[in-house]
């Protein structure tokens, strides 16, 4: 009996720059938030009001896949340094619209926080550097906050299905904020 050749060559796959967090890929969906998206966001409204409104923020890359059940996406969050007032420059956060999803990040890139705020338990917050990994559990409301003077980096991981909830943020937000101080990075209790 002949064996049968077949002269296959494999695809290349998208790729991940894991120093920077950047695509290399065909299909990316990419989203700019700049200042004038992030109005009741930060704390001093009328210091987010003295800056450009074009400033960007933040710019995520998602690696685009099938919207449906089962499926995973992929995505990185570059999150600029910078400060409005004294608050450092953060996501606007949110839920996931099913909230039983979980999610994972990675940090790949700069310093900073991620904030943690379950449902139904006090707000936490980790340390974000380059190889550091947070699970995200259900129910978690989850925002990125820079507090060095790079770009801040993270890859996430999360359910096609997992959606997002803004809203339900508002108007109170996060249970926690983060400050530039004299004596260093400061976590405090919101509207204090």
């Amino acid at each position: 009996m002949k064996s049968l050749q077949l002269n296959v060559f494999p695809c290349v796959p998208p790729q991940v720059d894991l120093l920077t967090g950047r695509f290399d890929a065909e299909n990316l969906q990419y989203k700019s938030t700049c200042i004038r998206d992030l109005v009741g966001i930060f704390r001093d409204e009328s210091a987010r009001q003295l800056l450009p409104d074009s400033l960007e923020v933040y710019r995520v890359e998602i690696l685009v896949s099938p919207q449906q059940e089962g499926e995973l996406l992929a995505g990185t969050t570059h999150l600029m340094p910078g400060k409005v007032g004294d608050e450092f420059f953060m996501t606007r956060g949110h839920f996931h619209q099913r909230r039983e999803q979980a999610e994972f990040y990675f940090g790949l890139r700069g310093c900073g926080i991620l904030l943690l705020q379950p449902e139904a338990a006090p707000a936490y917050s980790e340390l974000v550097f380059a190889g550091s990994v947070h699970h995200i559990p259900s129910f978690t409301a989850h925002r990125l906050v820079n507090t060095g003077n790079d770009i801040l980096s993270a890859l996430a991981v999360w359910p096609a299905m997992a959606g997002h909830d803004y809203q339900a943020l508002q108007p109170e937000g996060f249970s926690l904020r983060v400050y530039d101080r004299e004596d260093g990075v400061f976590l405090e209790a919101a509207n204090v």
